[in-house]
């Protein structure tokens, strides 16, 4: 990082501020240009922090190259911000630069809540809610993060931004930090591909679709009147990668089975009363590990241990949407991961039939899996819709992707894997289907 000047202590200054105070390469982007505002928030602690906490957990137990950080992805993804505004100035919008840096602090403070391992916590064996959805937030914004806030003067509009208040900027400016095709969205897609070495991306000619309908951040799929299909086209290669990143990284068994060990040890860490949400948010990943393995129970260093050494639980069990229906997978889902006691009891039930010890036998059961992305607002010659418009008549590709990304979930029994085959016939008495792992 090359610091140019000192960050201005005001919002009256940091708004008239139009030179920037640092430069960072970014290996995804090239060079990142810093205002003083962002500069100031980039070394706020809670920000720091992030440096220590991997963009896609376990990954790099499958992908050695995935050790970029939430840090990384923050700093890229304000980047990128910068660019959509651009675009909609271009689209002849008039943004100050004021509301310009505005937005990019909160898209650089869009992942602040994010604890070690979060998506694994939250999304798939539910421990926490969602880093954006719970009270995690507010609790920051009454702490060290927002008195640094209040410093800057910024503390009001970037809560705002951020779903937590009120504020005056529109809602155009929060949907570049958070929506569909986003900021967020336009440089994990590019930075996870780089990290795991997958030779996929997007065009940049995306960047000139963004536009403003009805007070609302949108994509331009038309011009003089007339649908355009290689705007569509470029939209829809986003989707693709989304699809492609989730299939191969996000949702690969190995990285599910690692995380699945983290969830576990993390769960059991809370029961005993050694750890708590709020603990999480002063730890990165590393910090974590360490204090579950010397947290004096035996069952969480076991687990710890096991990861520590790449010594992974097995698949036992697994069904898929290939032999489940939509209905049964539903149920499951309402069953084993909306309720946690369901599940531990599950879990301790076949421990038990397997002969397996506490926390060797781990049931992975995610929600349904939704393609967000695909129901982003666009403009058309019929005016404006969402990009899975069932009456839109180029929509069969879209509508294929999102059945194709619902296709991807899957339940998984983790064991010891001296008793994978029993556990198979275990998990098939349990969940009445037949286990497709072979």
């Amino acid at each position: 990082m090359q610091h140019v000047d000192a960050a201005p202590r005001s919002s009256r200054a940091a708004r008239r501020a139009s030179i920037y105070v640092m430069l960072i390469r970014d290996p995804v982007h090239g060079d990142i240009s810093l205002s003083p505002i962002e500069a100031a928030v980039l070394d706020l602690p809670d920000v720091q922090r992030l440096r220590g906490v991997k963009q896609l957990g376990t990954a790099y137990l499958v992908y050695p190259g995935a050790l970029h950080t939430r840090f990384d992805h923050s700093l890229g993804a304000s980047a990128l911000a910068h660019r959509v505004v651009a675009a909609l100035r271009r689209d002849g919008q008039h943004i100050t630069t004021g509301d310009e840096n505005l937005i990019a602090v909160g898209t650089l403070l869009h992942d602040v809540t994010h604890v070690p391992f979060g998506h694994t916590l939250e999304d798939e064996r539910r421990l926490f809610p969602r880093h954006d959805k719970g009270t995690r937030l507010a609790r920051m914004l009454d702490g060290e993060l927002g008195d640094g806030l209040v410093r800057l003067g910024i503390r009001a509009e970037i809560a705002a931004l951020l779903g937590a208040g009120d504020g005056a900027l529109p809602a155009w400016a929060s949907e570049i930090v958070s929506s569909t095709v986003d900021a967020d969205l336009l440089d994990y897609l590019r930075r996870d591909s780089r990290f795991t070495g997958l030779a996929h991306d997007y065009d940049d000619r995306v960047f000139h679709y963004f536009t403003i309908a009805d007070g609302r951040l949108a994509l331009s799929m038309a011009k003089h009147g007339m649908d355009r299909p290689d705007a569509r086209s470029e939209v829809i290669q986003l989707l693709r990668m989304r699809y492609f990143l989730t299939e191969r990284v996000y949702y690969h068994h190995t990285k599910v089975a690692a995380g699945a060990m983290i969830s576990k040890a993390v769960e059991l860490a809370l029961d005993a009363g050694v750890l708590t949400e709020s603990d999480l948010l002063g730890l990165n990943d590393w910090t974590l590990l360490d204090r579950l393995q010397h947290s004096g129970e035996p069952a969480i260093a076991a687990l710890i241990g096991r990861l520590q050494r790449r010594e992974l639980l097995k698949r036992g069990y697994v069904v898929s949407a290939r032999s489940v229906e939509a209905g049964a997978r539903a149920a499951l889902v309402t069953r084993y991961h909306e309720a946690r006691g369901a599940r531990r009891a599950a879990e301790a039930a076949l421990a038990a039939a397997l002969g397996c010890a506490a926390g060797e036998v781990i049931l992975y059961c995610p929600a349904l899996t939704v393609m967000k992305e695909a129901s982003a607002r666009v403009v058309t010659s019929r005016g404006i819709g969402a990009l899975n418009d069932p009456i839109d008549p180029a929509g069969a590709e879209i509508r294929a992707l999102e059945e194709r990304y619902a296709q991807l979930w899957r339940l998984y029994l983790f064991v010891p894997a001296n008793v994978a085959e029993r556990a198979a016939a275990a998990g098939a008495e349990l969940f009445g289907h037949a286990s497709e792992h072979r």
